[in-house]
């Protein structure tokens, strides 16, 4: 495979999403020619129980369906997250759906949790050799009724856990049409409920104790997240990760791509998504570690991260802009 550097500008050229897709294949198909980016100073850390070599992983939505874990295993991330997931495959949304803010360094997405269906990704699990730290992120198909949520992830859930280090619980996506209502108090309780009383039961047949993380979003107010770390704590999730992408337009420039509706990640995503993080890990009062994301694209930015508490961090759009060495470099910089 071509060397970043020269692989970015011929990847810009095309559209993001056909971009996407081809990093993706070229990584399932020769991945495993690439050296192994090992970071010169590992830091291990152990987190809900499971140990960590370093505190920086993939955030969910590069590989939806587990199809390159093992070309992205040799960048050098402590942990990989794979899906979104749904029980069913669903296309997502039409295309266009994935728009490039170059002078920004963001993208915007309204992927729509498009994927091939839990049990594809379970056979590329399978299929894969690497044996690290494996988050598979659940949700939920776009036709299944708000009411009928649950059952969803609790599918998700019984068929990933044999094969999730950890299983990270997606309510924040806003490309769902009212996904985001499950990070309402009543519905959230609800659902965190069953999915503890689901793991305790997956736990004693497996004879294996799989976390829980819950991901919110960054478009929260203060008694929001409040309300989001109060529930968290009395259902005793194992993580939570702050956050996904935002609705929100601030500071951006006016431009057709700017006004692209979706989630924006990236550069611009990094002080709201920050904010959300510290107000969260002071709700949370140490009890759960919290997993940093959202407009991670230097060393300093994500030691940022972990000065405001939180333990893990994760790269998506960082990683379009920069290529690898990013990992080295937050590695490095949070070690």
């Amino acid at each position: 495979m071509l060397p970043y550097a020269l692989a970015r500008p011929l990847l810009f050229r095309l559209d993001a999403e056909t971009a996407h897709d081809l990093t993706l294949a070229g990584l399932r198909r020769f991945g495993c020619l690439l050296p192994q980016l090992t970071p010169s100073a590992q830091a291990p850390t152990r987190v809900m129980g499971l140990d960590f070599p370093n505190r920086i992983g993939l955030a969910a939505g590069l590989d939806k369906n587990g199809e390159a874990i093992d070309g992205l295993a040799r960048l050098g991330f402590g942990f990989i997250e794979i899906g979104t997931v749904t029980p069913r495959p669903q296309a997502g949304n039409p295309k266009p759906r994935l728009f490039r803010l170059v002078e920004q360094r963001a993208l915007i997405n309204r992927m729509g949790f498009n994927n091939l269906g839990v049990d594809s990704l379970l056979a590329n699990v399978r299929r894969a050799s690497y044996r690290g730290i494996l988050g598979i992120n659940i949700g939920k198909n776009a036709d299944t009724p708000m009411e009928r949520a649950a059952d969803d992830y609790l599918l998700c859930l019984a068929r990933v856990y044999a094969q999730a280090s950890y299983v990270a619980v997606n309510i924040s996506s806003p490309n769902t049409r009212n996904l985001r209502q499950l990070q309402d108090a009543a519905h959230l309780e609800t659902l965190l409920s069953a999915l503890k009383a689901r793991q305790a039961e997956l736990a004693q047949s497996h004879g294996r104790y799989v976390p829980l993380a819950l991901k919110i979003a960054p478009d929260l107010e203060g008694e929001d997240i409040q309300a989001i770390a109060e529930t968290a704590r009395r259902q005793r999730i194992d993580a939570v990760i702050a956050t996904n992408t935002t609705v929100a337009r601030d500071g951006l420039p006016q431009g057709p791509e700017s006004r692209q509706p979706g989630g924006l990640s990236g550069a611009p995503l990094f002080e709201r998504a920050t904010d959300v993080l510290a107000r969260l890990v002071k709700a949370l009062a140490g009890e759960i570690p919290v997993i940093a994301a959202g407009g991670i694209d230097s060393g300093p930015r994500a030691a940022a991260k972990i000065a405001a508490g939180a333990q893990l961090v994760q790269l998506y759009t960082g990683l379009i802009y920069r290529g690898p060495t990013l990992v080295r470099e937050c590695v490095d910089a949070t070690g």
